[in-house]
């Protein structure tokens, strides 16, 4: 049983899920408590995906 909770915990680590969703509750958290300027939310959501990306593609094995 642990072996199949450790594959399924693999599958959204590995896909940088985990980041996403770190990236998308700060934005969130920010939009929040600061209404005034939603562009700073946007621009937390728009960066911090941007870095997600890079990272995870920066890990992928290359051939």
């Amino acid at each position: 049983m642990m072996i199949l909770l450790r594959e399924l915990a693999g599958l959204f680590v590995d896909d940088g899920a985990l980041a996403i969703l770190a990236v998308v509750s700060l934005a969130g958290t920010l939009a929040v408590l600061m209404p005034d300027t939603p562009l700073a939310a946007g621009a937390v959501l728009l960066f911090g995906c941007l870095a997600a990306l890079v990272s995870s593609v920066a890990r992928t094995d290359r051939p």
